[in-house]
């Protein structure tokens, strides 16, 4: 059966991106640090870490062999969109409020979807029994929230960040049990750690219902909040997979 897998890199202590990212550097200052193991000689190069035959080219080979991928605006855009193709062929699924400008209106293998779940339930029939591969942290939040997303591999990097883009940052205040399935010890020290979404609590309480996706009032303050990677403000009408709600302070 077809699997929603995120794959994400970070650092120990939950960071994703440094501080400072822009289009020209989307992991800020220093942030290509958590994306080491997938380099040779300083560039990012999936086929050499295939054919090296290590726990990091396993890893390489099974996101590769996913049928299907599903990230946001935010990820997708500032790549480039992958060049129309982000590996052998399979189908896109972008999340964003507004459609794709020409450049990636073109790409025969790109779908933009302003619903999550819709995303993950059409990447699914597209990968038939392969898994999907999503990617991002505000597509992984909107998943969870949704209730589907079914799996986590996290690459885990022996290093602090400190400040920055966090990979959970903004989730609702509710508890997500996951299940540990595997731990893989891979090459240039990162840690391989695969979770499977189990079960998801009551909501924690909270003095409000309003504020950032579900953060308590003063959280991230002054950070803009971002939906599909993309900047959302007061007032805005929001759909998280389970019908609209309206973004309060």
């Amino acid at each position: 059966m077809s699997a929603t897998v995120l794959y994400m890199s970070m650092s120990l202590d939950g960071f994703i991106a440094r501080p400072n990212e822009g289009p020209d550097d989307g992991l800020g200052d220093g942030g290509l640090r958590v994306h080491d193991w997938l380099m040779t000689s300083g560039d990012v190069d999936l086929e050499a870490i295939r054919r090296s035959g290590g726990v990091n080219g396993k890893i390489v080979d099974e996101f590769m062999a996913t049928g299907a991928t599903v990230a946001g605006r935010g990820t997708f855009e500032p790549a480039g969109g992958w060049g129309g193709d982000h590996h052998d062929g399979v189908p896109i699924f972008i999340l964003s409020r507004h459609e794709p400008s020409a450049e990636f209106a073109e790409m025969p293998l790109v779908n933009y979807v302003n619903d999550v779940t819709v995303a993950m339930t059409r990447a699914k029939e597209a990968a038939r029994d392969k898994n999907v591969l999503v990617h991002g942290a505000g597509t992984a939040q909107l998943a969870l929230a949704a209730g589907v997303l079914d799996e986590l591999e996290l690459h885990v990097i022996p290093v602090l960040f400190g400040q920055g883009r966090r990979l959970f940052e903004g989730l609702a205040p509710k508890q997500i049990e996951l299940q540990r399935t595997r731990t893989l010890e891979g090459e240039a020290g990162v840690t391989h750690m695969h979770y499977r979404v189990r079960s998801r609590s009551q909501a924690f309480p909270s003095p409000t219902t309003s504020g950032h996706l579900g953060a308590a009032p003063g959280a991230n303050a002054g950070v803009q909040p971002l939906l599909y990677g993309e900047p959302v403000a007061v007032g805005d009408m929001l759909d998280l997979g389970r019908g609209p709600i309206l973004l309060l302070r």
